[in-house]
């Protein structure tokens, strides 16, 4: 349903906003008495950042902003001021475009040290049916030019954020959340302070907000979750399509906090020229449309969402989706959101004071953890974003976290921080908890021997209880390769050994895109398929691999919906002008990888790139390996890039280029990746014996939680020797109470071999009573005793329960 947001001229819900005089002073003297009697400038930051930003209380918005520049430039508050803008025309959020003219007032603030506070009356607070007041400060230099300094902590963007803040109704949306009953029964342990730690979950869903639904926001995922909800309250059976979305315990966003915009334009917010102190202001208002896999961030404001994931613009649609979830029928379903704090684009320099820059990174800046403000800031950030009720949080990068050492005169990794992002409290429907924690870290990555070097442990042995992503789930896998599954044995064996606190699985964001760059005459694993795309699709949504990561080793298996949907992805972001011509040609692999001449003929396949004259998967092709040639060849130049272009015999298939054209085709290619991987559309193509099987292995596991532990020394994991054309994993676990013991063999990779599971080489093995618990789509399996053609993918488990001990679901 279409939501319009209105606020009709003349009936403001409260007077003229006007500063409280006496309220601001309180204010003032409590941020100086924080300041005064803090054991260190940290601790009182972590203090007065809690009151920062716009808040409802007591019937008036208080408002904090962190603003150094004001001491750096020596300047007074008598040119600093609250700027409010409230609408005087209806505001469609959902509009492509609009005008709309603001009522704009300037408050004075009163300032203390590097803060400017306030007490306002008239705010008017945004809700889920009617924007709010929009609210930035703006301050006069020496020379009379104008700034604005934005709200680090906001809670709604609707508008991006180059554009102010929307004050917002925290407190309506806390009180009409729907899962309030979940919060009162946490799955929870205690920590030794007495405060709830959110278990971890059994396994989990990795979703992208922007391709995980047809509308590609929260609400078309809470739309989904709904429906299938409402079938099996109603005892329904559930499709295919909605099968992959079930069986798991926890559902792991990508990161929604705000990304870049265009480079070029146009903004987001365009206000129209008049005089600046004009009681009215008329602003050209674009609807937020980017597209981002999310890592590239600005590290302004996190607290709030990204406004593109959001199809109302409302920060409702969150509270909606992590209920709908908390609200599952049968078994709640948690939810993770992954955060990036590691680095910032180049474009939040424009956002963000420049004590937040550590200096120039890999991916633009990095953050200056050292500094106490940014420090407590970016914490705030975490503890604001995550009391949306989320139950875990997936730190991106944490191998990045580094802060200057004097003592060593380097930089060195600030496990520090990592330990008070583990100590964040959420307060949610009258419950203090503690989320579960993953890190994914890598380090000594990205150092040459990174590979060998790293043990995907350094925080797992400094932190009770947080978790790890593990080796198979960092970026660089590969399991569509011959001697993959040989060559990571080293790997897979500390999986089974120590992987209790690690994230596994095969496929994932990275992994994904990574396996689009390997070059298409590496050793491809043939027996996966007859094509490229087909053994890539096999191998990320491959049977063994399932069946070994959900069927028998620890720790915790994680999917990704494009995986297991089989469907395209790749990376995305459109926002690039400089660069976009080069990210574009580090992509040419992904046509070889991922499309075929059916996937590329569909009519709503590369609807852009068509119209500009790619008629043929192959004319396409041929032109990203040559702009890939021609970049590098050029260093980038993109003059010599289009000579190159133009020159080529035989003529491509559009020419002739101009930059001008060649960074519209680069804005095309991403704008059509990004449909092309919405796993909407790939319903149809889903094998129901295929996806049943996948569901059947999630339920295996979320039916035995003791499986998450590491095996024992009573337990047997091994691969057949010799190897003979094929890749045989077996092993044997035992329950934690004798009850039951699980058999598992795959045949990971390579040519069909013949297994009798009850003569496979485990030592101590009882050869009774095994029961066939999970096949592979395709085995026949008659029974243990009983010879077993195992072709590539291929694998069964095998139960053998205490005659003492009565199953719930029966013979399996």
């Amino acid at each position: 349903m279409e939501q319009k947001v209105d606020l009709s001229v003349g009936t403001p819900a409260c007077a003229e906003p006007r500063l409280l005089p006496e309220r601001t002073r309180d204010l003032v003297s409590w941020a100086r008495a924080v300041q005064r009697d803090a054991t260190s400038p940290f601790e009182a930051a972590r203090t007065i950042a809690r009151r920062l930003g716009a808040h409802q209380r007591d019937g008036c918005a208080e408002v904090g902003f962190w603003a150094p520049e004001l001491l750096e430039r020596d300047l007074t508050t008598e040119q600093v001021f609250l700027e409010l803008l409230t609408p005087l025309d209806r505001v469609d959020l959902r509009a492509d475009h609009q005008q709309v003219r603001f009522r704009r007032l300037d408050v004075p603030l009163m300032q203390e040290g590097e803060f400017l506070w306030g007490a306002v009356t008239g705010m008017e607070p945004g809700q889920r049916d009617r924007m709010g007041t929009l609210y930035q400060v703006r301050y006069a230099d020496r020379d009379g030019r104008w700034h604005v300094i934005r709200d680090y902590l906001a809670y709604s963007l609707p508008f991006g954020s180059f554009a102010p803040a929307e004050f917002y109704d925290m407190d309506r949306l806390e009180r009409e959340r729907r899962d309030r009953s979940y919060f009162s029964d946490l799955d929870a342990d205690s920590d030794p302070d007495g405060v709830a730690r959110v278990k971890a979950p059994t396994n989990i869903l990795q979703v992208h907000v922007g391709t995980g639904s047809a509308e590609g926001t929260l609400a078309g995922l809470t739309h989904i979750y709904t429906a299938i909800a409402e079938r099996i309250r109603r005892g329904e059976g559930l499709t295919p399509t909605e099968e992959v979305y079930v069986g798991y315990d926890a559902v792991q966003l990508m990161p929604i906090a705000p990304t870049i915009e265009y480079e070029s334009g146009p903004p987001l917010w365009q206000r129209l020229p008049n005089h600046p102190a004009a009681d009215t202001a008329q602003v050209y208002l674009r609807r937020p449309d980017m597209t981002n896999w999310g890592y590239d961030v600005l590290l302004f404001a996190t607290s709030a969402i990204n406004p593109v994931v959001l199809g109302s613009r409302r920060p409702d649609e969150l509270v909606d989706f992590v209920a709908a979830l908390h609200t599952f029928p049968e078994n709640p379903i948690k939810v993770i959101l992954d955060v990036v704090y590691g680095h910032i684009d180049n474009q939040g320099l424009d956002l963000l004071n420049e004590r937040f820059s550590g200096g120039s990174g890999m991916y633009g800046q990095n953050v200056n953890f050292g500094d106490p403000v940014v420090r407590a800031l970016l914490l705030e950030m975490q503890r604001r974003k995550h009391n949306y009720g989320v139950d875990g949080v997936r730190v991106d990068g944490a191998q990045d976290f580094k802060v200057w050492d004097p003592q060593t005169g380097t930089m060195r990794h600030d496990d520090d921080y990592l330990r008070l992002m583990n100590d964040v409290v959420q307060e949610v429907a009258g419950q203090r908890y503690r989320p579960w924690m993953i890190f994914e870290d890598g380090r000594p990555w990205p150092r040459d021997d990174w590979e060998l070097a790293s043990t995907y442990r350094e925080v797992i042995e400094q932190i009770p209880d947080v978790f790890q992503w593990g080796p198979l789930t960092f970026a660089h896998n590969t399991p569509f390769l011959f001697t993959f599954w040989i060559s990571k044995w080293w790997r897979i064996r500390e999986m089974a050994e120590f992987g209790s606190r690690w994230i596994s699985g095969c496929a994932n964001h990275d992994t994904l895109r990574r396996g689009t760059q390997v070059e298409t005459n590496a050793r491809v694993n043939s027996y996966l398929g007859s094509s490229l795309p087909e053994i890539f699709r096999n191998g990320y949504d491959n049977p063994a691999s399932t069946l070994l990561h959900y069927g028998f080793l620890p720790g915790v298996p994680m999917d990704f919906i494009n995986g297991s949907t089989r469907s395209p992805w790749g990376f995305v972001r459109n926002t690039d002008d400089r660069y976009g011509v080069k990210v574009v040609s580090e992509e040419a692999g992904f046509l070889d990888w991922i499309v075929d001449d059916g996937l590329f003929a569909r009519p709503d396949s590369f609807r852009r790139l068509k119209g500009l004259g790619f008629a043929e998967l192959n004319q396409l092709r041929r032109f990203l390996r040559v702009l890939e040639c021609a970049v590098r060849a050029t260093d980038d130049d993109l003059g010599g890039v289009v000579s190159i272009l133009d020159a080529v015999k035989p003529p491509l298939a559009v020419r002739p280029f101009s930059a001008y054209e060649l960074k519209g085709i680069a804005r095309a290619w991403m704008d059509d990746v990004h449909e092309l991987c919405n796993v909407s559309r790939y319903s149809e193509g889903l094998t129901a014996e295929q996806v049943r099987f996948n569901l059947a292995v999630r339920e295996f596991r979320r039916a035995r939680p003791w499986l998450m532990k590491d095996l024992q020394a009573r337990d047997h994991f091994d691969y057949l020797h010799p190897a003979d054309g094929s890749v045989v994993f077996h092993g044997l676990r035992h329950g934690p109470d004798g009850d039951e013991a699980i058999l598992f063999l795959a045949n990971m990779t390579g040519a069909s071999c013949t297994i009798v599971p009850k003569g496979l080489p485990i030592p101590d093995r009882e050869a009774i009573d095994w029961e066939l618990a999970l096949a592979t789509p395709g085995l026949e399996v008659v029974g243990a005793d009983q010879p077993i053609e195992l072709h590539d993918s291929q694998g069964a488990v095998f139960v053998r329960r205490n005659r003492n001990v009565l199953s719930s679901t029966g013979r399996l």
